[in-house]
């Protein structure tokens, strides 16, 4: 008897996981369905107001007529087209004139996002990260706040600049894993106090999700404090992560100091331990990072290899940067490596 009521148990939960898939799929659908109809309709709104002003959205007329056509079109809809909704609509026929450019992969919210951004390869880079990244509207905002596209590209080539334009983020070296600074304003740790290591590390944690997505694409929780045992002695990296996209290890170690030559030894030690005994064949050579409030140039640069391309001493910020801190710090950057060269 118990046997009957098992597998009648087991046939209702086969038969609710194929409904429950039908029902997913279906909502799925609908969703998308709704969503393409929506952008498609704020597009041809947005269109018609512009023809209204003559392809000119600042024409002296233009509050008078967005006025009257929102008083007329709440009366009849309800909410939705208020003066200020005409606004983004029209702005968004501004930035995306040709309809097929408009992706229904992102949501009206989403483009409510990318329309405040004046610059067209940024819009671009952050529409194609969005997409290929699955990015929520939240997610989107947090990224244009960290100012994820400056920190790309002030210190690369104009030649990146179009590719992350074009392509969004490529993960094609071990370096393109490394931000300069990487923020960290979502730990609500106030900078100038009193922390210790364990408690950024904790927060990071308790944080993970919002850590992986600043640290980019790809990336997986392997474990904290993950022991390596040499002999008789034990290691303790902070953070050990694996990068899917571009198939390696990477370890994060975390300092509330300058890094010094013994930080950079230990690093060493650990990427040396992960590429003899964890990783496999296929995989590509392990990625150190070590993330600091101060980074100590100098001496990362006598402690590596000329050819290192596996170690990288970066810095976090606690705050969300502005723009012009960003530029200073690349000028920075910039004088150093002059200097070296001299």
């Amino acid at each position: 008897m118990n046997h009957c009521f098992v597998e009648e148990d087991k046939q209702i939960d086969s038969v609710f996981d194929n409904i429950k898939e039908l029902v997913i799929s279906s909502r799925n659908r609908v969703y998308s369905t709704v969503n393409t109809e929506m952008l498609h309709l704020y597009w041809n709104i947005g269109k018609i107001i512009m023809e209204i002003q003559q392809g000119d959205e600042r024409a002296s007329y233009g509050d008078n007529i967005l006025e009257k056509l929102s008083e007329k079109l709440t009366a009849e809809f309800g909410k939705g087209y208020s003066k200020r909704n005409l606004e983004r609509m029209r702005k968004f026929y501004v930035y995306f004139p040709i309809a097929t450019t408009v992706s229904s992969q992102l949501s009206w919210s989403h483009y409510l996002e990318i329309i405040k951004i004046e610059e067209e390869p940024k819009r671009n880079f952050y529409i194609k990260e969005t997409i290929n990244s699955g990015w929520s509207v939240r997610e989107l905002q947090r990224q244009i706040g960290s100012l994820l596209y400056e920190r790309l590209t002030l210190s690369t080539n104009k030649d990146k600049i179009l590719e992350l334009a074009s392509k969004g983020q490529e993960l094609k070296t071990s370096k393109d894993l490394v931000k300069d600074p990487f923020v960290l304003e979502f730990l609500d740790i106030k900078e100038n106090t009193d922390y210790l290591e364990t408690d950024l590390e904790k927060n990071i944690l308790e944080h993970l999700k919002e850590f992986l997505l600043e640290l980019g694409k790809g990336f997986m929780f392997v474990g904290s404090q993950v022991r390596i045992t040499l002999e008789e002695d034990h290691f303790y990296p902070d953070l050990v992560l694996y990068n899917r996209l571009l198939k390696c290890f990477v370890i994060i170690d975390l300092k509330i100091r300058k890094v010094s030559h013994s930080d950079i030894g230990q690093m060493q030690m650990y990427v040396n331990y992960y590429d003899r005994k964890i990783k496999s064949e296929d995989e590509n050579p392990t990625v150190g990072i070590l993330l600091s409030t101060e980074k100590n140039k100098t001496v990362v640069k006598y402690t590596l290899p000329e050819d290192n391309q596996n170690i990288f001493s970066s810095i976090y910020k606690l705050h969300l940067p502005t723009e012009q801190e960003l530029i200073d710090a690349v000028e920075e950057e910039k004088k150093n490596l002059q200097l070296k060269e001299e």
